[in-house]
């Protein structure tokens, strides 16, 4: 099998390696482009390819981002969090606000539900253990309103 390291202008070894990436999850542009980098592929090859892609819709941002918003969400991750990640990977503001109300209220039954895994359905005794759960939601990426919903 050729590589592109042997022939970086190659537009079909391009293709292939980023129909195989594509293949296995969805990817943002970003990612996309930079897993073409690290295979040695030449940037003109890289950014038609993306173009390409795009326009047969085998590559598409919102595609990711609907899947990745979803995959976050089930693994108990909070809006901010998800937010940061999607920015980090080249995804548009107006499509990662598209995808991420923070008023919508299923982000809060989501922090209560991780709250309750990780703590159980004993109420906090006190301030520190109230701060401890508060700083476990901080980091799994809920907003403060929705930390206070949840710990009160």
């Amino acid at each position: 099998m050729p590589r592109a390291t042997d022939e970086p202008d190659n537009p079909h070894i391009a293709r292939d390696a980023a129909l195989r990436l594509l293949a296995r999850r969805e990817h943002s542009r970003l990612e996309l482009t930079h897993k073409l980098r690290l295979r040695a592929f030449s940037e003109h090859v890289i950014t038609e390819l993306i173009e390409t892609l795009a326009s047969e819709n085998l590559q598409s941002e919102e595609r990711f981002t609907e899947m990745f918003v979803h995959a976050r969400r089930e693994r108990g991750r909070g809006p901010v969090r998800i937010r940061v990640e999607l920015r980090e990977r080249g995804v548009p503001d107006s499509l990662v606000d598209a995808w991420l109300d923070l008023g919508d209220p299923v982000w809060t039954d989501l922090a209560r539900r991780a709250c309750l895994k990780r703590f159980g359905q004993v109420p906090a005794r006190d301030w520190p253990e109230k701060a401890k759960r508060m700083r476990f939601l901080q980091g799994r990426g809920f907003t403060t309103g929705q930390i206070r919903d949840v710990v009160q």
